[in-house]
């Protein structure tokens, strides 16, 4: 039996997971949707980006998990990335859901065009967190009008610490066995990172015909290729 741990991206919570857990349950395994620190229910608690990777480690830790999928999902890929490292045997693999990936020293904001000083300057601006978005930012992903809504509805402000402190690697991510699923309405390419990561022996990618949150617009389809990558 493999244990799923579920991280979604910023500004999102354990909840965002609502329709992937079941299929993953239904195959007789452990899904375990994760809420980061200074989120969704853990609002208030205060958090960097080791923050989020101990929150990782915690849970596997305190549930005694073993054959561990550990997934991250858009900006958790960063803290998941990490912690993958740091659970040592009691992992199988990683699934990285069109996300960032870690580079030792680097913040998640290093990979944007303007080196991250815009969504600096929001952090700033809105007391410490990256504010929300409107609805309009969800258009063009494949997402319902009602899907949509549930995401708006259920994201919360994202602690900004975490988005600008580097991450910590203590050997090439390259090394772990990992799948990266591209989203293809997202529109971006992997880039320069993850294309080198796909280079390794140990990495495969998967495309899927749809937008950026995949477990809301075909989570069915999500959770066959997390199934797939456990060896089902």
């Amino acid at each position: 039996m493999a244990n799923f741990v579920l991280v979604a991206g910023a500004r999102l919570g354990a909840w965002a997971w609502d329709e992937v857990v079941p299929y993953l349950r239904a195959a007789s395994h452990g899904a375990h949707p994760l809420t980061l620190s200074g989120l969704a229910d853990k609002q208030g608690v205060p958090a960097g980006q080791q923050t989020h990777v101990q929150d990782i480690v915690d849970e596997v830790e305190r549930q005694d998990l073993r054959d561990v999928v550990l997934v991250g999902h858009s900006y958790s890929g960063i803290p998941v990335g990490q912690a993958a490292e740091r659970i040592g045997d009691r992992l199988a693999c990683v699934v990285f859901v069109d996300s960032s990936v870690p580079t030792d020293g680097e913040p998640f904001v290093s990979a944007w065009p303007d080196g991250g000083a815009m969504v600096k300057a929001s952090i700033a601006e809105n007391g410490g967190f990256w504010p929300l978005v409107p609805a309009a930012h969800y258009d063009g992903q494949g997402l319902t009008d009602e899907q949509i809504a549930r995401i708006v509805g259920g994201s919360t402000p994202h602690p900004g610490a975490t988005l600008t402190e580097p991450a910590m690697l203590a050997r090439p991510l390259g090394e772990l066995p990992a799948t990266y699923i591209t989203c293809l309405l997202a529109g971006a390419e992997p880039n320069e990172d993850v294309a080198k990561l796909l280079t390794s022996n140990h990495w495969q990618n998967v495309e899927m015909n749809t937008g950026h949150w995949p477990m809301f617009s075909q989570p069915r389809e999500l959770a066959q290729i997390f199934l797939d990558a456990a060896g089902e």
